[in-house]
C-alpha cells in the first residue's frame, strides 16, 4: 500500500543515500513524456523539501525543456527510487524542478554540494512537494556491478570547441522545445 508523506524524514534519506541509481520524468504539455536513468554519485538531498542533482551532458536535455515550457504547469519532475535488494521499497519525489546552470546565480551555492565532474551541464535543482513509499514487490532482486565510467571519460576526452559543438546540438528537444545551453566548459584538467 502507498504512503504520502509532505516532506522527506530521516528514514527517506537513509533510503536514497543508498540507492546507486535514480529515474527521472518529465512532460510538456504536449509531447512526449521523457524518462531518463541516472547513475554516479550526483543526487543530493538539501532539506525536507528540496533536492538536487547534477546533469550530464547526454544525447538529449528534454528534462531542461519540459521544465522550462512555457505551459500553465511547467516544471513538474519526478524522481523514482527503486531498492533492488531489500526490503522491497519504490520511492517516487513528485515536485517542480529547474535547471541551473553555471552561469545563473544559485550555481556557485548548488555547486557546492557536488563534486563536479567531466560533462557537467547544469544542476537540476527540485522543491519536493509530495513523498510517496510504495513495496516495490514487483520490482527483481539485482546487484550493482560496478558504475559505468563511459560518459565521463567520453567527456573528459573532449576537447572545449566539441563541448559547445553537442551542446549547441542539443538546445532543443526531440519536440521542438528549447533548452538554455550552458556557457561554461569545466576542463577535466581543473577537476
Amino acid at each position: 500500500m502507498a504512503e504520502f508523506f509532505d516532506a522527506l524524514n530521516d528514514d527517506h534519506r537513509a533510503f536514497i543515500a543508498k540507492q546507486p541509481m535514480f529515474f527521472v520524468a518529465t512532460a510538456a504539455a504536449d509531447g512526449r513524456i521523457n524518462l531518463s536513468p541516472k547513475g554516479y554519485d550526483v543526487f543530493r538531498v538539501l532539506g525536507s523539501n528540496r533536492v538536487a542533482y547534477l546533469d550530464l551532458r547526454g544525447s538529449g536535455n528534454e528534462t531542461h525543456a519540459h521544465l522550462v515550457a512555457d505551459q500553465t504547469d511547467a516544471g513538474r519532475i519526478t524522481i523514482m527510487f527503486n531498492n533492488f535488494g531489500n526490503p522491497a521499497l519504490i520511492m517516487r519525489l513528485y515536485g517542480k524542478g529547474k535547471p541551473v546552470l553555471p552561469q545563473d546565480a544559485d550555481w556557485k551555492e548548488l555547486a557546492g554540494h557536488f563534486d563536479i565532474l567531466p560533462g557537467t551541464r547544469q544542476i537540476f535543482d527540485i522543491t519536493v512537494e509530495t513523498v510517496q513509499g510504495s513495496c516495490g514487490y514487483g520490482v527483481p532482486h539485482m546487484t550493482l556491478e560496478k558504475e559505468r565510467e563511459t560518459l565521463v571519460k567520453y567527456h573528459a576526452q573532449s576537447g572545449e570547441k566539441e563541448w559547445f559543438q553537442k551542446v549547441q546540438a542539443t538546445t532543443t528537444s526531440i519536440d521542438g522545445l528549447p533548452s538554455r545551453p550552458t556557457e561554461h566548459f569545466f576542463d577535466p584538467q581543473e577537476l
